[in-house]
């Protein structure tokens, strides 16, 4: 597979030094002081940068979310999100079970809270950080988790910010059926909470496809990985009316080549798979590491970034020589967003927002905010820092690069659909 640039962006921006010099006076005043409570509109006033973004099928204030994990698995955690300035948060993923609470997938339910926050360094020596853990998915009754779900979406209604339920259904080996029972028990459960809280509003839910599948006991071949792509949105909107669920399917990194991800890519954007948007990619395992008794492991740092964008960056590539660059298919990045600059990066291949899990876990060195919760700590940072921030970068494409909507507005939605208007390869 031909070579395209990871990282499209210079290693450093030269603006205007007054706009500068306002970007560090307010990492320094609300690093300080806290972020202010409208955020978002204080940076479109003061520099003419729209931060509104899409999520699935909703608009989102910003587009920094909080990936499922370990620090979405409680209603104390969504409600300081929600507080903090989040622009949406994805729940911890339960598990697929009937009702009977059978469940195919039953080795997920593993209970292993215990994280470590660790450095990690890349193929090229680059220092970052990785979170370890045994756990997998919700490790609590299903329906402790459709009271949690409940709860979490009436903090999302009274604050219109995304809340999304994530589930990992029967993902079936070789010859084997999908369990019907589960697929319809569970999507029907988590559709009737859904619906009981938030109306008509179609129900966005993120189907997983955990790194630890690639470490499994589990046959995933890549034939099989394929058939679970187009099957699985069959079979979970299969006991729904069209329209009630909007399905995203969150991409593992196999342990196979760049070329297959591509091709993960290819199918979900393909007529015969009826998924509506895409979370790329989960992170990468290590089927070799031990931690806490437990060989392999899943791990991201800077080589996560590289490989996503890597591929992302060939993906485009071919939609530019296929004629298909035009295809409306929304995409959430995760993998490494440690800067606003790398939020563009990923941005800049047509993703709409950014899923977080790693970055607001950081030891407090990382960020120069004194006030706040981590989340508030991490946004400041994101958004203000002078170097790589998000405030930072938007301006040097505005500037340099000549993005940007009328009268010198800056959407971030400039950024994500840029791709459809230009080669990137080439622009940059």
């Amino acid at each position: 597979m031909k070579d395209y640039p990871i990282y499209l962006l210079p290693d450093k921006f030269d603006i205007d030094e007054k706009i500068k010099s306002e970007i560090l006076k307010d990492y320094k005043r609300f690093g300080d002081e806290g972020l202010p409570d409208n955020v978002e509109g204080y940076i479109l006033e003061k520099y003419k940068i729209d931060l509104t973004a899409e999520y699935g099928p909703f608009t989102i204030k910003n587009p920094f979310g909080k990936s499922s994990g370990q620090l979405s698995c409680n209603i104390n955690q969504v409600k300081a999100d929600l507080e903090g300035g989040i622009g949406f948060v994805v729940l911890k993923t339960v598990i697929a079970q009937d009702e009977s609470q059978h469940s195919n997938m039953a080795e997920w339910t593993v209970k292993a809270p215990k994280m470590v926050v660790e450095e990690i360094f890349s193929k090229k020596g680059q220092k970052g950080y990785t979170i370890t853990w045994k756990g997998r998915g919700w490790d609590k009754s299903f329906q402790d988790y459709l009271k949690f779900m409940e709860e979490a979406l009436s903090l999302s209604k009274s604050s219109n910010i995304p809340v999304i339920p994530s589930c990992k259904y029967h993902l079936p080996n070789p010859g084997e059926v999908y369990d019907e029972k589960e697929y319809r028990f569970t999507t029907k459960s988590l559709l009737s909470v859904w619906q009981r809280i938030m109306g008509n509003v179609p129900m966005a839910l993120e189907q997983d496809f955990s790194p630890t599948l690639s470490g499994s006991d589990r046959n995933t071949d890549q034939q099989n990985i394929i058939d679970w792509l187009i099957n699985v949105p069959l079979n979970v909107k299969k006991w729904c009316r069209k329209g009630e669920i909007v399905l995203g399917l969150k991409l593992m990194n196999a342990l196979y080549d760049d070329e297959f991800q591509v091709q993960m890519l290819k199918t979900i954007t393909s007529a015969g798979c009826d998924a509506d948007y895409a979370i790329t990619f989960n992170r990468l395992f290590d089927p070799n590491k031990v931690f806490e008794g437990k060989k392999g492991v899943a791990y991201g740092g800077w080589d996560l970034s590289d490989r996503n964008l890597r591929v992302l960056s060939a993906f485009r590539a071919w939609q530019y020589e296929s004629g298909t660059v035009k295809k409306d298919f929304s995409l959430s990045a995760t993998g490494n967003i440690n800067s606003g600059r790398l939020m563009v990066e990923y941005g800049l291949r047509g993703c709409c927002n950014g899923q977080i899990h790693t970055y607001f876990q950081l030891p407090q060195k990382n960020y120069r905010a004194r006030a706040g919760t981590r989340v508030q700590k991490a946004l400041h940072e994101l958004y203000f820092n002078p170097v790589n921030g998000l405030i930072l970068t938007m301006e040097w494409l505005r500037d340099k690069k000549g993005i940007h909507s009328e009268n010198g507005l800056i959407r971030w939605q400039d950024i994500y659909t840029f791709y459809k208007k230009q080669n990137i390869f080439k622009f940059f």
